[in-house]
């Protein structure tokens, strides 16, 4: 890799406010923020707005639509042509 082009690549916090969970992980990305970590070392940190633990879909509380159902119900509102 050629030197002084790259980001610095470190360790940062992400921390889900939604589900109160945070998670320590190396990125490039900085924030001007930082937090005590469980280790005594002090990172910056970076909220985000969801994560694996808020996700709707590693949650289970993902909906799936019934489009079957609704199919049936406009074909006997409106008949079905034939």
């Amino acid at each position: 890799m050629r030197q002084g082009i790259h980001p610095a690549y470190g360790p940062v916090v992400f921390r889900d406010r939604a589900a109160n969970h945070a998670f320590l992980t190396r990125s490039t990305m900085t924030s001007e923020k930082t937090i005590e970590w469980e280790d005594g070392h002090t990172y910056p940190v970076v909220d985000v707005e969801i994560s694996n633990v808020s996700h709707p879909f590693y949650t289970g509380t993902a909906r799936v639509l019934d489009t079957a159902g609704r199919v049936e119900r406009f074909e006997r509102r409106y008949g079905k042509q034939g």
